[in-house]
């Protein structure tokens, strides 16, 4: 019988109530994952983790707050580290709210067996939740055609999914030149089609001038650096090269 991957958590404290809960495991092809928790008057998790997850988020919300008290859980898109522990965390916080773009809650989620509160939002439209203001950016297809992102007004934070990935075990917080192997990166796993959207949402993002970048995989990008990450993704190819999780995928030859 094989054994589970063993799976460590860590959460840590980035800005202002602004909590990181990182995972990491041998079995997760060299990256973290990360949900974020702001601690405020309604509590929010950004993203809810794999459904295995669950139990580890759920302990290190512990540390900070009651789970039950969670008000609003945000997927940045539909896909399994965004959103599939979004039941389980249901169960404990009944009077939650998911929220995600119009288009992913709309589509993806309003067909899916979910039994909670839902509420989808369009670019622009801001969500308060005592102290921090999250304003919703919809950013399609960076990488799915769903994908949003959130700026909280109050500490001048992005939390943008999967951009500004960063391989490897990272600290909390990261103030060194990683955009190298970010679009190497990238460029192995294969998950932007195309380079032009990446880089028109990249142009709004640096027009917010964020104080912080909390990443999704990897540590949470100091301001100082933002700009080194943002000039690796104006000038290097990052997109869809022909490999998928670094698996190269031959193409059909034409009939």
């Amino acid at each position: 019988m094989m054994s589970r991957p063993q799976i460590t958590t860590q959460i840590d404290e980035i800005v202002d109530g602004i909590y990181r809960i990182s995972s990491r495991s041998a079995a997760f092809g060299g990256i973290t994952f990360n949900q974020f928790l702001i601690d405020d008057e309604r509590p929010a998790l950004i993203h809810t983790g794999m459904y295995p997850l669950y139990e580890a988020v759920h302990q290190a919300i512990g540390e900070v707050l009651d789970p039950s008290r969670l008000d609003v859980v945000a997927l940045l898109h539909f896909e399994a580290d965004e959103c599939g522990g979004m039941d389980r965390f249901l169960e404990q916080a009944p009077d939650s709210t998911l929220v995600g773009s119009a288009l992913s809650i709309d589509l993806n989620v309003g067909g899916w067996a979910y039994q909670g509160k839902t509420q989808g939002y369009r670019d622009g439209e801001v969500l308060d939740l005592g102290h921090h203001r999250l304003r919703f950016l919809e950013t399609p297809h960076v990488h799915h055609w769903d994908s949003m992102m959130l700026f909280d007004e109050t500490t001048r934070s992005i939390f943008p999914a999967d951009l500004y990935i960063q391989p490897g075990d990272q600290p909390p917080i990261v103030t060194e030149d990683l955009g190298d192997s970010m679009c190497a990166f990238y460029r192995a796993v294969g998950i932007f089609a195309h380079e032009q959207p990446v880089r028109d949402v990249v142009e709004r993002i640096e027009a917010l001038e964020p104080a912080w970048m909390h990443a999704m995989h990897g540590g949470t990008v100091a301001g100082d650096a933002i700009p080194r990450f943002t000039r690796a993704l104006r000038e290097q190819p990052f997109a869809y090269q022909g490999a998928l999780l670094g698996r190269q995928v031959v193409a059909a030859e034409p009939s």
